[in-house]
């Protein structure tokens, strides 16, 4: 039997990152915060460049640790500026850390950034609003969520990623219409078991 796929799920590695975790509701804020930097990382570059890549971010930026990311220092901007494994553009380096200081205080200010994030969509996921040929790339709440984190003085969060990023972490459910993903999340079977160590992203 034919497993119908989102139409840009082509390769093995976005597959495999389509079939287990694109969508999924995520409420961890060491994940929330990992999508927020590769979100920010993809700027100008494809999804599946970022995949590649992300087992390398996840060394070169201690596991995604906003509290050692935000204490980055010039030392470490040109540590990194040398690293072939991550996306060498100095702006988005600089992004991260400012990103990962102002992750730290939505923490602080509402106890955690999972609680900060969902409340723009109220809690739960929105539903899928277009088939894929009429695919979103932002939407009101992005332009909020854009706007506020942009006020906080993060940096690569426009509108579009924004709405990458509701995408990645499950605020809205923008599975093609005749997904096998899209019903099973409507379902509530959002989380399926890991993919093969070989499938899994890199």
């Amino acid at each position: 039997m034919q497993v119908i796929r989102c139409s840009w799920a082509k390769s093995d590695l976005m597959a495999a990152y389509h079939d287990h975790e694109w969508g999924v509701p995520q409420h961890d804020d060491r994940v929330l915060f990992e999508f927020l930097i590769l979100e920010g990382a993809q700027a100008g570059l494809s999804w599946e460049t970022v995949l590649k890549k992300r087992a390398s971010y996840r060394r070169a930026f201690d596991g995604f640790d906003p509290e050692s990311v935000a204490r980055y220092d010039g030392g470490k901007i040109g540590a990194l500026m040398t690293d072939t494994g991550i996306i060498r553009n100095r702006l988005k380096i600089q992004a991260a850390i400012r990103n990962a200081q102002a992750f730290l205080q939505i923490q602080q200010e509402f106890d955690s950034f999972d609680t900060y994030l969902w409340r723009f969509v109220d809690g739960h996921p929105a539903p899928a609003l277009s088939p894929a040929s009429e695919r979103v790339t932002r939407n009101e709440v992005s332009d909020r969520l854009s706007k506020d984190l942009l006020q906080r003085g993060c940096k690569f969060v426009g509108t579009t990623i924004c709405y990458a990023l509701m995408q990645a972490v499950g605020m809205v459910n923008d599975h093609e219409i005749g997904c096998f993903r899209r019903r099973e999340i409507e379902k509530g079977f959002a989380h399926r078991s890991a993919p093969p160590a070989s499938n899994r992203p890199r």
